[in-house]
């Protein structure tokens, strides 16, 4: 048995490849309906993104190169399916970010709060949760975790010092963080650092990251008398007595780590789900809106996806901060026109949308100036009349080029070629009829459901994969049992985000497990609640506000009427 799991193990991957394939082809000769063909292209995508057997942009191409030889779709139907208008809305939002990392404007807003926030353990989770989840409403999840870590991990040395050598004028509340002078920004730093100096007096520093900031021991008043308890024996303590303080600040400072460590990669992922551009799941999900309900009105945009989504944000963040704290601490919105309403809106065509400005924004970063332009010519000595007059733009092609992820498009677009596909070969339709029976439930039973099923599956795959594989089969679900679409279509946008158990689901839990303060087990206990906290969260946002902002009471007339198109 051993010996058989040995070679399993060895050509896993080749038999994933290869062997999933020449399963399902037989289904395709046996069957001759476009639906039975479209099913075998998107069963196939989906082992191959669980799996990861070749990378996950290659397996997004599969619909452009299947669909067209199975005659599901013809080519030039298939191929304007990956460059579509919410395509260029992540696009942009991307080349915006990069420009935030490379000009370390995300590190100094981290440095710049944790000023406010003092380094008192439980505050210090506040201030470092708050942070990462502001920051990951804009960038990447993983960009924010990796900038944060280094930060925390810095923090806790210091604070680790501070208490082995038990400095007369410091103490762990009154650690000042202290930012450098930076007039020139300095170039983009992959990862911060930790120093130390020699630790000889009050003027001991330490940089939590280069160039950017240093703490230092407070000059302060001395330390006050400790407060009234078990009366513990300091001046002639026996080594017993002194071994047991000792483990017990590691056991307090080891959970003071675990803490301020997954309050990272937590509130990273939380925090992206605060805008409509903040994690793959969210695009997918417009995206899927355009083109499964073109006539839907916009009523997902950036407005009012995060009036939704931002009270959700912070309420889960607050519940996340107080079960962090007692596990290892202790204790659009349609009443104000836009912008585009005044020259860009033609009756109901609207010329303009999120994209648009996003493009817009993204276009400027390649112009404006880095530096301003030296307008003394008359002073400017002979090796300054060699410069330019005009400075290098704030974002080079050759910067966008090398930090963009370029495979997250090829991503979203094999997302929605696959829900047209569906539309198209009739396969959503007829799993929207098998799922009839699901009309006798509440839509409020029915969207913890759909909320908690997801969770579960984006534990073991792509989030992006997820929403893209279930919110077609979802929308079609929603249309025959005539609820609104959307009310169960963003609990499996919500749903996909929430990873949070094991380290393998999202790489922000990838970057803080691989720092080596956690083990699986932690990870595991603390998530499981978070998912519980996730849930209700949801569900509360979901049922209240969200009823309002989407008006999720009634089933919409553009859902209704795509169904109708779609039968004729």
């Amino acid at each position: 048995m051993g010996e058989t799991l040995r070679w399993l193990k060895k050509f896993q991957s080749a038999l994933i490849l290869f062997g999933t394939p020449l399963l399902l082809l037989p289904s395709v000769f046996f069957f001759h309906q476009k639906m039975v063909r479209c099913g075998f292209v998107i069963i196939l995508m989906a082992v191959y993104w669980c799996t990861e057997v070749i990378p996950l942009p290659v397996t997004s191409l599969f619909p452009a190169l299947l669909f067209p030889l199975f005659k599901v779709m013809e080519a030039k139907q298939v191929c304007v399916q990956y460059m579509k208008d919410t395509t260029m809305l992540f696009l942009g939002s991307l080349i915006v970010a990069v420009a935030v990392e490379h000009w370390n404007i995300h590190k100094r807003i981290a440095l710049r709060t944790l000023l406010l926030v003092g380094v008192a353990p439980g505050l210090l989770m506040m201030g470092f949760m708050s942070i990462t989840a502001f920051l990951s409403m804009w960038i990447s999840n993983t960009a924010s975790t990796s900038m944060m870590v280094p930060i925390v991990e810095a923090v806790l040395e210091e604070l680790r010092l501070i208490e082995d050598e038990d400095l007369g004028c410091a103490s762990p509340g009154t650690v000042e963080l202290l930012v450098k002078d930076d007039p020139e920004s300095q170039a983009s730093l992959d990862q911060a650092s930790v120093w130390t100096s020699s630790r000889t007096g009050p003027e001991q520093t330490f940089a939590a990251t280069e160039g950017l900031a240093t703490c230092s021991p407070h000059p302060g008043p001395p330390l006050p008398p400790p407060a009234p308890g078990p009366a513990v024996a300091v001046d002639g303590e026996g080594p017993g007595d002194r071994g047991d303080r000792k483990a017990e600040k590691m056991m307090e400072r080891k959970k003071t780590a675990k803490a301020l460590t997954l309050c990272i990669c937590y509130a990273a992922t939380i925090g992206g789900t605060g805008t409509l551009t903040g994690t793959g799941p969210n695009v997918v999900l417009a995206g899927q809106m355009y083109s499964l309900f073109p006539n839907n009105g916009d009523v997902i945009n950036f407005a009012s996806w995060m009036s939704f989504a931002f009270p959700n944000m912070v309420f889960m963040l607050l519940f996340s901060w107080v079960w962090l704290q007692v596990l290892f601490v202790g204790t659009d919105p349609g009443f104000i026109p836009g912008w585009q309403s005044l020259l860009w809106m033609d009756g109901k065509k609207r010329y303009v949308s999120d994209s648009t400005v996003v493009i817009f924004i993204s276009i400027l970063l390649f112009i404006l100036p880095s530096k301003r332009p030296k307008f003394n010519f008359r002073n400017q000595v002979e090796e300054e009349w060699q410069v330019p007059f005009y400075p290098p733009p704030l974002l080079t092609w050759k910067v966008a080029q090398k930090k963009v992820p370029w495979g997250i498009v090829l991503l979203l677009g094999g997302g929605f070629a696959v829900a047209k596909g569906c539309e198209v070969s009739g396969l959503s339709e007829w799993f929207g009829t098998q799922m009839k029976p699901l009309g006798r439930m509440s839509p409020a039973v029915l969207s913890t459901l759909v909320t908690l099923l997801i969770a579960v599956c984006t534990e073991y795959t792509s989030n992006v994969a997820t929403a893209t594989l279930f919110l077609p089969i979802l929308a079609s679900v929603a249309q025959n049992i005539s609820i609104n679409p959307l009310y169960v279509m963003i609990p499996c946008t919500l749903g996909s985000s929430f990873a949070f158990m094991l380290p393998v689901a999202t790489p922000p839990n990838a970057i803080v497990f691989s720092y080596g303060r956690l083990k699986v087990s932690d990870m595991v206990k603390a998530g499981l609640v978070m998912n519980m906290i996730a849930l209700f969260s949801c569900g509360i946002a979901l049922n209240t506000w969200g009823r309002i902002i989407f008006d999720l009471d009634n089933f919409p007339s553009w859902a209704n009427t795509t169904k109708g198109n779609r039968n004729d």
